[in-house]
């Protein structure tokens, strides 16, 4: 193969991968420097001129003359009677430049040379596609379904690009077909071998906060500030939100008229429920917003431990904890500290037992099941209705009986 018709094969690449000039002639310069180094054993000595878009491209290697009879190096050095092959007036010391043709090299390093020029091509987009989306970590991205794996949705950008949201990434109620486009934030980019393979997420709290700043022109102005954000994704989130103009409400900016403006975000979320407080200093308010819809009786602060207790009437207590203990678990991330619920004092008659008190009668994960929906105490669990506890927590009508009766044997000794 003669060097103009390898250079007109190689500039194909230019087009198809859409290199530009500079990086294509600085890929093919080293791939042929390979070839030489193990061809002659050194490419130092070698001068290599490229032109892709002539399709052009010499190599010439230079070499010292020297007397026949003492070459040392043939890659380095020729001999007197060789060079004046080349050209009848060389002399003794002096350099001798010789056009090497790529047939020189050999069919066999030809083949080897064009492999190598397209696994040096692909590194090179595979670099190129690593500082893309290294550049886009932390944004949001849509891309397509090409298909569902049971571990993993893979996704296909306008570009090809293959982006990979894993099961754990995913809120649970999401459910994804073939074709459908997929909103998320490029979580990370990690180099697999030398791919690079772009991770997208849909349960990081980074995604939600994205989110206001698309959905919000105040936020995207920077007119309120997202100051952090919780979530137990596709269940609840909390948001602490600020702004710097008194004339703003931030929560009212961020729900909108009839929450016309959080809608959005809470159906792309999977009606996850976004609780919006405005941020403050005042630790003891803050909680107190944090544990919204409950109303808080009054807060005791333990700064050295990060610890508070929280009084509530027994009414609250229920709105405090939330559904699965989400709420107060939410709270607790929003503000720092943990929370503690502390039932405001009632009157001697109705003296109350801790659930807890009752372990050797009462298996521990029943107790748990009261727990999650603020049940805690002997009379919490009394003053419910059979029926109404058998929807809300997942024991049996069998069971709760069981335990009501426990209790009331409790009360009646």
């Amino acid at each position: 193969m003669e060097n103009l018709a390898l250079i007109d094969s190689f500039s194909e690449f230019k087009d198809d991968k859409l290199i530009d000039r500079v990086t294509l002639m600085a890929i093919l310069e080293d791939v042929f420097r390979n070839a030489l180094k193990k061809k002659y054993g050194s490419d130092d000595n070698f001068d290599i001129i490229i032109n892709p878009d002539k399709g052009d491209m010499e190599i010439w290697r230079n070499r010292v003359v020297v007397a026949d009879g003492e070459v040392e190096d043939p890659n380095q050095e020729i001999s007197l009677s060789e060079a004046r092959r080349i050209e009848p007036d060389f002399e003794v010391g002096e350099d001798v430049s010789e056009e090497v043709k790529l047939i020189q090299l050999g069919r066999r390093a030809i083949l080897a040379l064009r492999q190598n020029l397209i696994s040096k091509i692909h590194e090179h987009d595979n670099t190129n596609l690593y500082k893309q989306f290294k550049d886009l970590t932390g944004d949001i991205y849509t891309a397509e379904v090409h298909h569902v794996r049971p571990k993993a949705v893979i996704l296909v950008d306008d570009e090809g690009n293959e982006i990979v949201l894993p099961k754990e990434k995913q809120i649970p109620s999401d459910f994804f077909r073939k074709g459908d486009n997929v909103r998320g934030i490029i979580e990370s980019v990690e180099l697999k071998g030398n791919k690079p393979m772009i991770i997208m997420s849909r349960t990081s709290e980074l995604f939600l906060e994205k989110l206001f700043e698309q959905e919000i022109p105040e936020v995207f102005d920077g007119l309120i500030t997202v100051k952090k954000v919780v979530r137990i994704p596709g269940e609840k989130a909390k948001v602490a939100v600020d702004s710097y103009d008194d004339r703003i409400d931030p929560v009212g900016a961020c729900v909108g008229m009839k929450g016309s403006r959080i809608h959005g975000i809470v159906r792309e979320l999977g009606n996850e429920n976004i609780d919006v407080i405005n941020y403050t200093t005042n630790t003891q308010l803050y909680i107190s917003r944090a544990l919204s819809p409950a109303k808080v009786s009054s807060i005791k602060i333990d700064e050295a431990n990060n610890r508070a207790e929280v009084f509530l009437k027994l009414e609250e207590v229920s709105k405090a904890i939330g559904r699965g203990g989400h709420n107060i678990k939410l709270a607790g991330l929003l503000t720092g500290y943990e929370l503690d619920v502390i039932r405001e004092g009632t009157p001697a008659e109705d003296e109350d037992v801790e659930l807890t008190e009752f372990s050797d009668e009462i298996e521990a994960w029943i107790i748990a099941e009261f727990a999650k929906i603020g049940l805690d105490t002997a009379r919490s669990v009394l003053k419910q209705d059979v029926a109404d506890l058998v929807r809300r927590t997942d024991l049996e009508e069998e069971t709760i009986l069981d335990v009501m009766r426990i209790l009331k044997e409790e009360f009646e000794d």
